[in-house]
């Protein structure tokens, strides 16, 4: 385990930002950073931002007054609210990809018999925002607002190959790679190679890159400048992602994808 520095990290704040409230600053970086780490004692919280102890406290306090942040009495520590949870559902109300995409995610669902994921892309990570599990014993899992690095995601490859070369370049420039499995295509390993591939034939393959025994299949979404904006796929266990079954499930995943794109106005590129 890497040790913390000693010492109190400078503050990500300053006194005199231009054009913002300081207070403001520091409560959303607070409610932020609870995000993040889901659960985090307070001395943690006050490392993690630079902000002395007893001024996150009161932050803290304050946004557990409004349901934003909630604390765990019996293990010390704080995490994300209700309020946290209706505001972020608020936007996703506002997505029409993610309402347009809902009853596809469905249907992919009960065509493909696996698990239908819908994700957008955030800096160089996607976040889940939409999925229907298969009622399959074993299948794959990712709570609403997970994050994963593109290059280890079937919806993440999808969409990095649908970038344009300036775009990829920025993307992954922003990567701090880890391989998670054996099979982790990390840029500069075999990433290129791979989303090439991707490019050529419409979907990607995430073959036990992010989750040993867990494969994807992922196609990316287009908004209406034929831009990458989104990502749909199905997952589960790699045993059922054999080579027979990989084209059909493929095909329903691109299917879904275009859909989805033409439904909320999208177009994809030519």
């Amino acid at each position: 385990m890497q040790k913390r520095p000693r010492g109190r990290p400078k503050s990500l704040f300053k006194e005199s930002s231009a054009g913002t409230m300081q207070s403001l600053d520091r409560a959303l970086g607070v409610l932020t950073s609870v995000a993040r780490l889901e659960r985090a004692a307070l001395s943690d919280l006050a490392r993690e931002i630079g902000v002395p102890t007893a001024t996150t406290h009161r932050i803290l306090t304050t946004l557990q007054k409004h349901g934003f942040v909630a604390f765990d009495e019996e293990r010390q520590e704080w995490m994300i609210g209700i309020e946290a949870y209706r505001t972020g559902a608020a936007y996703l109300r506002r997505s029409s990809v993610l309402e347009i995409g809902r009853p596809i995610l469905r249907r992919l669902m009960q065509d493909s018999g696996e698990t239908a994921n819908l994700a957008v892309p955030d800096g160089a990570e996607v976040v889940f925002v939409g999925q229907v599990e298969t009622p399959n014993p074993i299948r794959a899992f990712f709570p609403p607002g997970a994050r994963t690095p593109m290059y280890a995601s079937g919806t993440g490859k999808a969409i990095l190959a649908a970038l344009s070369d300036a775009a990829l370049t920025r993307v992954l420039s922003d990567t701090d790679p880890v391989a998670f499995t054996d099979h982790t295509r990390l840029p500069g390993t075999g990433l290129k190679d791979d989303l090439s591939a991707t490019r050529a034939r419409g979907w990607s393959h995430d073959r036990e890159e992010r989750y040993q025994g867990m494969s994807c299949i992922g196609a990316a979404i287009f908004d209406s400048k034929g831009e990458p904006c989104a990502g749909i796929s199905v997952s589960g266990p790699t045993v059922r992602f054999n080579e027979e079954r990989v084209p059909e499930l493929a095909a329903l995943v691109t299917r879904a994808a275009r859909d989805i794109t033409h439904l909320s106005g999208g177009q994809n590129p030519d």
